[in-house]
């Protein structure tokens, strides 16, 4: 597949990164963040956006303190298993369930709105304002799937 087109304004790039910044930052957990972002585009479709977050996961797994309870290597058996996450037993603690759910309901709006269950489950686990982290980091990587999916982007291009 060739590309429509590989032009993005250099305002709306400039835009687009520093919201996905400063709701990586707040977020607190560059492995995570990584995990949500490759799950939404999964959800999307996007071949360009997990092809790069996932090299991002990848390197974020090894060279960050891994959370506490969390297998050294787990952040990897979570990458392969993370599109069956309600099947893959105790590879996801809480706090992964809750952001991964969360990806989905926003990711997907399949009733038109986040279910009270979704938003209240991933509230327990990103307290006060930090539950707008997550929520704005979905966001965007929905929007860079998009932007990405509609110019027909492929995986591994250095054009964008």
């Amino acid at each position: 597949m060739t590309a429509r087109t590989t032009l993005l304004d250099d305002g709306m790039r400039t835009a687009l990164q520093a919201v996905g910044a400063a709701a990586k930052k707040g977020l607190g957990e560059p492995a995570l963040a990584e995990l949500v972002q490759v799950r939404a585009s999964q959800l999307n479709h996007c071949a360009f956006c997990p092809d790069m977050h996932l090299a991002l996961a990848r390197r974020y797994g090894v060279s960050t303190p891994v959370p506490a309870g969390t297998e050294p290597r787990a952040w990897e058996r979570q990458l392969e298993l993370l599109a069956a996450r309600e099947e893959a037993g105790d590879v996801f603690g809480e706090r992964e369930r809750a952001a991964s759910a969360l990806t989905e309901a926003i990711t997907v709006l399949t009733d038109g709105f986040v279910p009270d269950e979704v938003y209240e489950q991933a509230a327990k686990h990103f307290d006060g304002t930090r539950l707008a982290h997550p929520i704005g980091l979905i966001t965007v990587i929905n929007s860079w799937n998009r932007l990405m999916v509609a110019r027909r982007v492929p995986a591994g291009s250095t054009r964008w």
